[in-house]
Formats: structure tokens, C-alpha cells, sequence
């Protein structure tokens, strides 16, 4: 068995300029082998609890994995951990591009940054070379344009950049972490604590210098992504029109949110706003990660409109823009991306604050008093431009939504957290648990909020049962069948929770979900055993990963617990249990008995206390985090 490789850490207090680097050994490393692992266990080891996520004592995570950058799809991942400031528990956002290669060819596993800087600075990384330097110039300009003088100001374009925008610097709760200007580390607020240290953009000079610890070995797997393509349907249709793919079918069902999700059916505007149109009309690339063959990342352009610069919409901006707002004009949904791109916004939550205030609106909980003149009507395009600029500047009612639905809601009153559609604060993406009942569990247990890249989705399990997707899910557990997606038994609660230690396997290696599933996707179970031995040279098995992701989960709650956290925030929103408007699915909820049930059977498979929901003792020791306690 060969040794683990020991985990290379940049640790940089913005306070005083002191720059370290440390190291992890690699028998702990391997408990924690990248991604947020990492970073909690890192955060774990020197953060009080009870630390204002927006004061200079919270620590920020940027963390790869100890493969990060070979040559093949799915690869090229970074995790971003930190307190949030949008729930106060720990925050976690995934995000991909190039950037995350590069880091990792400059040396380092993760950085970690403490402190706040007295005035606006970027870091620049090469190598050994570490530099804190002054970013006044870049301080308040779109990631655009500040990315421009990033590069100006070194002199150099063999750089990569991961920066906050303008609604960071103002600590927009629910502000993101941009890199090439369209890939977002977005969800949980990152980039308001970002914001907070007063640091503009890390930016690493452009190395690749990571080699299969087997080339021969390693080669097979590389070069089977051509065959396994061609015979994937699904990625294929991934690759072709991107993840809002999906988006008509899942109105045609009844269930794509609509109307701040008092309905499932959007007939009137789904076609306009799915992928194929997309594609048909304001396509004008598909763009890729490194190395990756899916190449599924939407490039847009509208002259005059929008500049094929930041990208283009994905399924969830589309939803949340879209249907949830009731906008049905495909070109506006692509401006609100690319300016909460500009501005380093999280299209989930913003999409989802705005319709949560045009309700409020309609409701008459707001007026145009409290919107500056603003007709916050559902439908209405002309408003969602000046409400972003609004939420990234927090001016006006801009300052109210950039806290995000559940703060807002709170300020307004009147019945207003009925209205907002979050949990723990975060808003839900555009997946709904009355059709995917044990996603919804995992939105309710899920330690940093409603996350839909956390678990897989039920409608997997009613695939025939001779479909990779099932043989695939049974390798790690889950050999039950349905008939239709909507049952919650015990054999699906199990299913939620082996496939949210799954993910989070894949979020601790920084492996792209559409990628290293473990289903539907180009490669499986056996595939990530296989990138482990001959990419790593690390000699393991799915029970070592699972037990892995297992672990992730356990620290990310046990963090929870220790900000005061239990199982009373491991709540939906009322909406849910409450039956849908019209449509196909018209009538259909979430029965709240079975939900609670569920949730009782989750913790116990979790190991989890019944009366506080939070990890109990043997169950840590059990997972090598005894640690935690003796600490």
C-alpha cells in the first residue's frame, strides 16, 4: 500500500501579511482527502465557535484534492468553506472551471485565509512566490472589468482569478466567488466573507504539474471517455443543451416552481425558457472545464444585451429568474446571469428572493413606498435588472433582499415567512420535493441548507431495473424499486442517506457530480476506486470512501451543533404540505406525518441524537472524530 502524500497548505492572515505554509500528514490527510473535508478540518482545529461570519476571526477555505488537474473529465473542482453568512452554519459552495487545476499546480492543496486586510488587496500566487498587494484600483468594478486590471497590474495573462464583485465587497449575504468571470462558487455567501477581509481576488499563475501516480494504468480511464459518451444518452443531452434541458418536461409534469412555488405548471412561458430553445436561438458556444469532453456550460450572446463574457444560464437561474418570477423572456433571464455574474451573485437565491418580494408584493405586504417606484408584479421583466443592481449596491429595498427571503421576510412581517421558500435560510433550487420527496429530506437534514447537488434524485430509482443507473445505486446500497418517485419509505430514506454520503464523497474529492455520479452519469463507483489507485496510488474501497463522505457530514453537523443548531431548524417550508394550484400536479403535497417520520428514520441511520438531531459521541468516535470532543 502506498503512503498518502502529505497536504499542502498556504495559510495567509490579511490582518498582520504573514504568509505560512503548513503541512497535513498524510495518514490525516487521507481522512479528510480535499474539498470541504479539508477545509472543516482545518476550520475545526482553530476557529472559535460563535463567530460573526462576517467578522476578521471566521476562516476562509479555498481546497482542491490530491488529484486535481489530471488529465481527464471531471477533474477540476474547489470547494469553498467557510461560516455563512446567509444561515449562520457552515458554509459550503462548490465550483469548477480552470482555476481549481491551477491552484493545485502552484503546489497547494488548500488556502486559508484569517484576518481582514486594513484596505482592499488580491493575493497573487506562484508558486513559492506569495504576494499580498493592493487591489484600491480593482475595488467596486464588475469581475469583468476587474479582472482586466488584475492582469494589467501584473503584467502578465498566464493567470487565473477568483474574485468577488461589487454585491461581495457589500456583503450581500448571498454574494459568490466568480472565476473566468462565469463559473461561481455561489451558494451559502462566500463571497460576502470574502467581502469582509477585504480581499478582492486570489489569482495563481497558470501551472499544471499534476501526473497519475500510474500512467499506464491511469491512460484506460482517461481514454474511455469517447465510448462511454456515445453510449450515454443523458450526458450526451447534457453536453447538447445543458441542464435546463430538463426544464419544459418538468412543467409538463407539474412540477417546475412557479409563482414563488404555489404551482408546479408554467404552460405559459417553460418552452420559452427550456434548453432547446435556448440553443436553438441565443447559443453561441459550448463551453468546458479542463479537460472535459461533456463540455455542458452554456455561452450566450444577445449584442447589445449580453456579452458571451459571463457565460449563460443554467437550469437553476432559469427556474429561479424564470418560473419562479412568472418572466418568460429568455433574453431578460440571460441579462439577470450575466449581472449576477458581473456582480458576483448567486443566481439561486437572488432569483428566489425576487419572487419571494413580488409576492410579498401582490399580497400587498409591500408597496411601491417600500420599492422606490418598483412594480414588483409577477411577469413583470422590466423590474428584475434594477433589483439586481439594487441587491448587489444594497440600496433602497435592494439592502432588505440582499439578507435573503428568511431575513427579509422577518423585517416585513405580516405573515411574510410563509412566503419565504428556504431552509435554514437558503432559498431551494428548482427541485421539488412533493414530486422528490427524499431530495426534500435531504433539503430539510442538509447541513448548509436546501442543496439539490447533495444526495441523488428519486426518479432514478423507478429506471429499469436491469439500467446502469440502478445497477450503479445498487453498488452503493439501494436495491428497492418503484413505480413512481413519490413514495417516502424507509427504503427510500436509506436511499437519501448512503447517496448524500455518496455526494459527499464527490464533494471531498472535488469531482464533478455529472461526471463521477453515481448514476446516471459517464463514470461510477468502480471508475472512482479505479482514478483512486491509479491516479493517487491510494489503495482503497467504496466502504474507506463512503465512510469518507460520512465523515464530511458528521463535522459539518457537528459545527452546526456547536453554533446552537438542532434538529428544529431541519425544517420545510409550510408551502410544501400545502397541495399545488393547478396544473397535472394540481392537489398534490407533502404529507407532513410521513416527512417527520422520514426525518426520525434519517437520524437514526445517521447516528444521530433523536431529541437534538446532532451526531452523538460513539457515533464521532466511530468516524475517527473523537478529536472533536476531546478538543
Amino acid at each position: 500500500m502506498s503512503l498518502f502524500p502529505d497536504a499542502k497548505i498556504l495559510d495567509i492572515d490579511l490582518t498582520s501579511g504573514q504568509v505560512i505554509k503548513k503541512t497535513v500528514p498524510g495518514n490525516i490527510f487521507r481522512l479528510y482527502p480535499g474539498g470541504s473535508a479539508l477545509g472543516l478540518y482545518l476550520i475545526l482545529q482553530d476557529m472559535p465557535a460563535k463567530v460573526d461570519p462576517l467578522a476578521p476571526e471566521n476562516m476562509l477555505v479555498f481546497s482542491v484534492a490530491p488529484f486535481t488537474g489530471l488529465n481527464i473529465s471531471g477533474l477540476s473542482r474547489m470547494a469553498v468553506t467557510t461560516k455563512s453568512p446567509l444561515t449562520g452554519t457552515i458554509g459550503d459552495s462548490q465550483g469548477g472551471g480552470f482555476f481549481p487545476v491551477y491552484l493545485k499546480g502552484n503546489g497547494y492543496d488548500a488556502v486559508v485565509f484569517r484576518g481582514k486586510s486594513p484596505k482592499p488587496v488580491y493575493v497573487y500566487v506562484n508558486e513559492d512566490q506569495v504576494e499580498i498587494r493592493d487591489a484600491s484600483k480593482m475595488w467596486g468594478k464588475v469581475t469583468g472589468d476587474a479582472e482586466a486590471l488584475l492582469r494589467e497590474n501584473l503584467g502578465d495573462d498566464k493567470v487565473e482569478i477568483a474574485q468577488i464583485g461589487p454585491a461581495g465587497e457589500n456583503m450581500v449575504s448571498y454574494a459568490s466567488i466568480i472565476n473566468h468571470c462565469n463559473r461561481a462558487n455561489g451558494r451559502n455567501g462566500t463571497g460576502a466573507v470574502m467581502g469582509s477581509k477585504n480581499l478582492k481576488a486570489l489569482v495563481v499563475k497558470k501551472i499544471i504539474n499534476t501526473k497519475p501516480f500510474d500512467p499506464e494504468a491511469f491512460k484506460p480511464l482517461a481514454k474511455s471517455v469517447k465510448q462511454k459518451l456515445e453510449e450515454n444518452e443523458c450526458v450526451a443531452g447534457l453536453g447538447e443543451f445543458g441542464t435546463d434541458g430538463d426544464l419544459e418536461g418538468f412543467s409538463d409534469d407539474g412540477f417546475l416552481p412557479t409563482r414563488n412555488w404555489n404551482t408546479g405548471y408554467f404552460p405559459e412561458g417553460a418552452k420559452a425558457i427550456t434548453g432547446t430553445t435556448m440553443s436553438e436561438t441565443v447559443l453561441k458556444s459550448r463551453d468546458t472545464c479542463y479537460a472535459c469532453a461533456v463540455r455542458c456550460k452554456r455561452v450566450v450572446e444577445i449584442p447589445g444585451l449580453v456579452d458571451p463574457l459571463y457565460g449563460g444560464p443554467e437550469y437553476e437561474t432559469c427556474g429561479t429568474f424564470g418560473s419562479y418570477c412568472c418572466i418568460n423572456d429568455l433574453p431578460t433571464i440571460c441579462r439577470a446571469n450575466q449581472l449576477c455574474n458581473m456582480f458576483g451573485i448567486d443566481t439561486i437565491s437572488c432569483g428566489a428572493t425576487i419572487a419571494f418580494a413580488m409576492e410579498c408584493y401582490e399580497k400587498g405586504l409591500i408597496d411601491t413606498k417600500d420599492t422606490g417606484g418598483l412594480n414588483l408584479s409577477f411577469g413583470n421583466t422590466e423590474i428584475i435588472e434594477p433589483l439586481i443592481r439594487m441587491i448587489a449596491r444594497r440600496e433602497g429595498i435592494g439592502d432588505l433582499l440582499a439578507d435573503g427571503s428568511k431575513k427579509a421576510a422577518f423585517k416585513i412581517g405580516g405573515g411574510a415567512d410563509e412566503l419565504s421558500i428556504s431552509v435554514k435560510g437558503q432559498e431551494l433550487p428548482a427541485h421539488m420535493p412533493q414530486y422528490k420527496p427524499a431530495v426534500g429530506l435531504i433539503y430539510a437534514v442538509n447541513p448548509f441548507g436546501a442543496d439539490h447537488q447533495s444526495s441523488e434524485h428519486d426518479t432514478f430509482l423507478i429506471m429499469p431495473e436491469d439500467s446502469i443507473e440502478r445497477k450503479r445505486l445498487a453498488q452503493i446500497g439501494t436495491t428497492a424499486e418503484y413505480d413512481n418517485p413519490f413514495v417516502i419509505d424507509d427504503d427510500k430514506v436509506r436511499f437519501a442517506f448512503d447517496s448524500q454520503c455518496y455526494f459527499s464523497v464527490l464533494d471531498t474529492l472535488c469531482l464533478c457530480q455529472f461526471v463521477w455520479g453515481p448514476s446516471w452519469e459517464l463514470y461510477g463507483p468502480d471508475d472512482m476506486i479505479e482514478l483512486c489507485k491509479s491516479g493517487l496510488g491510494w489503495e482503497t474501497s467504496l466502504f474507506e470512501l463512503m465512510r469518507v463522505g460520512e465523515r464530511r457530514i458528521n463535522m459539518m453537523r457537528f459545527f452546526n451543533a456547536r453554533e446552537g443548531f438542532t434538529k428544529e431548524e431541519d425544517i420545510l417550508p409550510e408551502r410544501l404540505f400545502k397541495p399545488l394550484l393547478d396544473g397535472p400536479s394540481e392537489g398534490v403535497q407533502l404529507d407532513k406525518e410521513e416527512f417527520y417520520k422520514a426525518r426520525n428514520l434519517y437520524y437514526s441511520f445517521a447516528g444521530w441524537d433523536m431529541e437534538s438531531g446532532n451526531p452523538t459521541e460513539s457515533t464521532l468516535r466511530k468516524l475517527s472524530l473523537g478529536w472533536l470532543l476531546d478538543k
